[in-house]
């Protein structure tokens, strides 16, 4: 059947007191907009992988990577209400709808006791809990819905043995498993680089990369969320948009700094009536968003200090995954300090900044480990780790 486009929803009716509040409703990150502009072919490709699965009664499994803000769940959510809709319409056969995020567990072998129990409601532990999994995906049973699993954040599923991703990918191979995984993460070659090479060889995934946005397409991002609103003058609007696309792309950052645009706007103004939001109020905002408390605090931290901060973005980028090992941030730290010449502190040392870090809330540090293993995890954006040390000298 013909893919359907991505749904117009039906206009809130509300009564704002003025254009610019409407305009901070409709720009809030969480505020679901009317349609999802740029990713009609991101939309379509998806809605098809599961439609044709469900039709079929087969498993399946689409890997889904691309950089944080791009739009990849957000996709996946329309897909999936797309689907509810049509099966409401008898136009598809009924599926259960599932949802794991790698964020929200408190350790990746948890996906198992969540999983067992969302599709069973029984309790266990990660080891039984996975065991009942393999054998409920494993057996024919009776005449049974197809179980749509979205995992997100797969990224920090990621374990030193590497079941739960080994598993994930498994078993909808299975041939009674009836599972379709749309397994969404910000790294690109994720399962060539942390899954066996059995693995990514036999899955035969089907895959899927959502690139930043451009600077065109957070324009219209923007713009799509305020029809029928005149709040932007047009050159503002673009330098929002240009300064995100020069940084990193994500809509979710340019969703924000016209947000606060608006609340600069409208304190600057209050009273005067309606008014545009303009190049001011935009430079404002951009200037605030890259002064925050938190970067502040980063430039003010000592060289070793900011110099780690570099090193976990840069073993964040070099890996994909959002979360580190402290061995592997040691290393990196090594290499950034023999780059700069600089003198390398010890393990100890290095242990107590990542520390200080934790107090300080910029980075999140593993409770009650003081280890080479110790989990770490930045507590803010890579772009103001960058923003912050962009003219930073180290020697």
């Amino acid at each position: 059947s013909a893919t359907p486009i991505i749904p117009k929803r039906p206009q809130q009716i509300l009564s704002p007191t003025s254009a610019l509040e409407e305009a901070r409703a409709r720009l809030h990150v969480s505020a679901v907009p009317d349609s999802l502009p740029c990713r009609e072919k991101e939309f379509s490709d998806i809605y098809s992988f599961v439609e044709s699965k469900l039709y079929d009664g087969t498993g399946g499994c689409m890997y889904i990577s691309g950089v944080p803000g791009t739009g990849k769940t957000a996709t996946v959510h329309e897909v999936i209400r797309t689907l509810e809709i049509n099966v409401e319409e008898d136009d598809l056969p009924k599926f259960k709808y599932l949802e794991i995020n790698g964020m929200k567990l408190t350790e990746p072998r948890q996906a198992y006791v969540q999983l067992l129990k969302e599709l069973t409601g029984q309790k266990a532990t990660p080891d039984h809990a996975a065991d009942l999994l393999n054998k409920k995906f494993s057996t024919p049973g009776p005449r049974r819905e197809t179980v749509v699993l979205l995992v997100d954040e797969l990224d920090l599923l990621w374990t030193r043995k590497q079941d739960v991703m080994y598993n994930i990918f498994d078993w909808p191979t299975k041939q009674h498993a009836k599972l379709v995984v749309l397994a969404v993460a910000n790294t690109m070659d994720l399962p060539e680089r942390i899954m066996m090479k059995r693995v990514s060889s036999r899955l035969g995934l089907t895959r899927m990369t959502f690139q930043p946005y451009t600077f065109r397409q957070l324009e219209n991002i923007v713009t799509s969320r305020m029809k029928g609103l005149r709040v932007f003058d047009d050159d503002a609007l673009q330098l929002a948009a240009r300064k995100v696309a020069a940084v990193s792309g994500d809509a979710r950052r340019a969703l924000d700094i016209c947000r606060r645009s608006t609340e600069i706007a409208e304190s600057l103004h209050k009273g005067k009536g309606e008014i545009l939001v303009g190049m001011l109020h935009v430079n404002t905002a951009l200037e605030e968003m890259f002064s925050s408390p938190k970067i502040v605090a980063i430039r003010n931290l000592s060289a070793q200090e900011q110099l780690f901060l570099r090193a976990v973005v840069a073993e964040f980028q070099r890996t994909g995954v959002e979360e580190s090992e402290f061995s592997k941030l040691y290393s990196q730290h090594l290499s950034l300090c023999r780059f700069e010449s600089i003198q390398p502190p010890t393990t100890s040392e290095l242990a107590g900044m990542c520390s200080r870090l934790g107090s300080m809330r910029l980075l999140l540090v593993e409770h009650g480990r003081q280890d080479l293993y110790m989990r770490v995890r930045l507590n803010i954006s890579q772009d103001d780790v960058l923003y912050a040390l962009r003219d930073t000298e180290f020697s």
